[in-house]
């Protein structure tokens, strides 16, 4: 794919950093987006900001939305984000964190700046074995809306391109996708997982996100290499 362009969505954190690193090894020119929806963690857009640094994308957008308009969500509405659950509970359910359609207004933008580039494929780094439960990181989602993409824009109608939906991490675990993204030599020092970090912008280290990031570098045997501000 060398030359081709790809819209890579990047959060800054573990799983898009490692997103971003595939569609390098892949051979894209990337181009990196990065959503501001009125999340409480916000220092992840500094991580976004990092991470794109690092990897020496073509050029990196920041695009302002307000989902706290809708609520509904510990991560954009004034519902505390939940600490200290065992891992059953992370494993069920669909979490208080889950922000209504988030992904999918995220690739509705990511498709719209593809077709402005002249780009056919879109990364995003979601997996469905340690995705919390979210109904946004399955297959199903993923593949409807690599559908709608062809049907929805002038490019799919004229037939110009065929538009692609790549995750490249769906179907590995959290130790996977560490292991896979040291390979590809990712600094994940630069990203950021919490959903509650500390004024300081210190991971609060007790949420569902820092649990599975941490317990997954544990089971790597390695040391994460972000600080903490709880070691519970």
């Amino acid at each position: 794919m060398d030359g081709a362009r790809a819209v890579v969505l990047l959060s800054g954190g573990l799983d898009s950093a490692t997103a971003l690193a595939e569609a390098r090894a892949a051979g894209f020119e990337t181009y990196a987006l990065t959503i501001c929806y009125g999340q409480r963690h916000a220092v992840e857009v500094e991580a976004a900001r990092r991470v794109a640094r690092s990897a020496g994308v073509a050029r990196h957008l920041e695009m302002d939305i307000d989902l706290r308009g809708f609520g509904g969500s510990a991560l954009t509405d004034e519902i505390d984000v939940p600490k200290d659950r065992p891992d059953d509970a992370i494993a069920h359910g669909i979490p208080i964190t889950y922000v209504p359609a988030r992904n999918t207004v995220f690739l509705s933008l990511a498709l719209a700046w593809a077709e402005t580039l002249g780009a056919f494929d879109l990364f995003v780094g979601v997996n469905c074995v340690d995705y919390s439960g979210y109904p946004d990181c399955r297959p199903e989602f993923l593949r409807a809306f690599e559908a709608l993409a062809n049907v929805a824009t002038r490019a799919g109608v004229e037939r110009t391109g065929r538009f692609r939906v790549h995750a490249p991490l769906l179907m590995l675990d959290k130790p996977q996708i560490i292991r896979r993204g040291l390979e590809l030599g990712v600094d994940y020092s630069l990203t950021h997982s919490c959903y509650d970090p500390t004024t300081g912008g210190l991971a609060c280290g007790r949420c569902d996100s820092c649990r599975i990031r941490r317990a997954a570098f544990d089971r790597v045997g390695i040391a994460d290499p972000i600080g903490y501000a709880a070691t519970a």
